[in-house]
């Protein structure tokens, strides 16, 4: 006679659910504590210096928009089975959205800022996406409430269109 499965058991999960959780937790960034998102928004900090580094300049601008597509859309395909494997609506531990936020806000900075002074741009895009992303003002609250992975990275990238808009304005 088979094993009865209990009602708290999970079924393990298959190694594309796997591959997903890990997508979408920025290979495990997310579980990082404290404050997850700040995390993965130092890493992104992190990758983008070095795109900054490695790429000419004029290149650049489309180097971040082309980023954080591919950031978005990787969490839209990955955030389903992140909310399935821990169990909640917009779980703490995806932080790809972090990235992709992240990534916006610096694409808004001028190439020609981000050559010149790499350090300081991605710094202050940085905190002010984080600012944007913790505080949530209108309308990137309301962005929050769209339905499943929409919700989870739109806004994220609300935050980083503002963030983006007020780091070119603090950096001119």
């Amino acid at each position: 006679m088979p094993e009865a499965i209990s009602p708290t058991s999970r079924p393990t999960p298959t190694l594309l659910q796997k591959v997903a959780v890990s997508c979408a937790t920025v290979l495990g960034i997310g579980l990082l504590r404290p404050g997850p998102g700040t995390w993965a928004s130092i890493a992104a900090g992190g990758v983008a210096m070095a795109i900054i580094l490695s790429v000419p300049a004029n290149l650049l601008t489309w180097s971040f928009v082309g980023a954080a597509i591919i950031a978005s859309l990787l969490c839209l395909i990955s955030a389903p089975a992140a909310v399935r494997h821990f169990s909640s609506g917009d779980p703490g531990p995806v932080v790809m959205d972090e990235v992709a936020g992240t990534w916006v806000a610096i694409a808004f900075i001028p190439a020609s800022t981000l050559a010149a002074s790499p350090m300081t741009a991605v710094i202050v895009a940085v905190l002010l996406f984080r600012v944007f992303d913790i505080a949530k003002p209108w309308p990137v609250s309301w962005f929050e409430r769209l339905p499943g992975a929409f919700g989870i990275i739109a806004d994220d990238l609300a935050a980083g269109v503002f963030a983006g808009i007020l780091a070119v304005a603090l950096l001119h």
